[in-house]
């Protein structure tokens, strides 16, 4: 098991994000996302909220160029279940589980990002109101697009003070290399103000963007949620 604080600055450009664990005591769920960006076009945004999740939204509206791969629901949820994903697959997935249908069966409907030659991995989660989740990485074939890998990690029982955080870049570079291997195992924290201290102040800050956090209650469902923008913090 890592420490985020420790494992992040690792990274210049791990680029999107997805943690998903417990708190320390075991009484909540914990969920992480976050978004970098090397370009002025994924730099202009921000995270706001939509009903019980977030969207990303430009910044500078006159900025944005190409909204397609950039603006997006990352958190959306049906009923008590949350998902959490890196693009408009998050539409997907909720789309199959209001008809019933599962999380696998949702992604397998997709693939990576068509934005050659990086081939963005597409990344999900989904908590489950007991705390159980599951995530789900979609990847080229090595970075060939003639075909489409698709991993899938359950986690029925989470341990108290461990989360699984699974990311889309292996590091900096041209092409981007793709995340490889499982989701890490990696410490969490009960004070959730901090634990989002540690996750921002950890990430590459030329690079960072936004992030949000959320800790569920399970035994009641109440939700706390923090998000911290870089271009609002920048203006503050």
């Amino acid at each position: 098991m890592q420490h985020l604080s420790a494992l992040l600055p690792q990274n210049p450009y791990p680029g999107r994000g997805i943690l998903l664990g417990r708190t320390p005591d075991g009484s909540r769920a914990v969920l992480a996302y976050f978004i970098m960006g090397r370009s002025e076009n994924s730099r202009n945004r921000i995270f706001v909220p939509d009903g019980t999740g977030i969207r990303t939204q430009a910044y500078d509206e006159r900025k944005l160029t190409d909204p397609s791969l950039i603006i997006y629901a990352p958190v959306r949820t049906v009923g008590k279940r949350t998902i959490v994903t890196n693009g408009d697959q998050t539409d997907t997935i909720c789309d199959r589980l209001i008809r019933g249908g599962t999380f696998e069966e949702a992604l397998r409907t997709r693939t990576f990002e068509p934005d050659a030659p990086n081939y963005t991995p597409r990344i999900s989660g989904l908590m489950e109101p007991d705390g159980r989740y599951t995530f789900s990485i979609l990847k080229s074939a090595d970075g060939d697009p003639a075909a489409c890998h698709r991993f899938f990690y359950e986690y029925a029982a989470p341990l108290p003070g461990r989360g699984h955080f699974i990311h889309t870049y292996q590091s900096d570079g041209n092409p981007l290399p793709s995340f490889a291997g499982e989701p890490c195992p990696v410490a969490t924290e009960d004070d959730m103000a901090a634990f989002a201290q540690t996750l921002w102040t950890s990430l590459n800050e030329a690079n960072k963007v936004a992030l949000f956090v959320r800790y569920i209650t399970l035994a009641t469902g109440e939700a706390e949620t923090a998000l911290i923008n870089r271009r609002e913090e920048n203006s503050a």
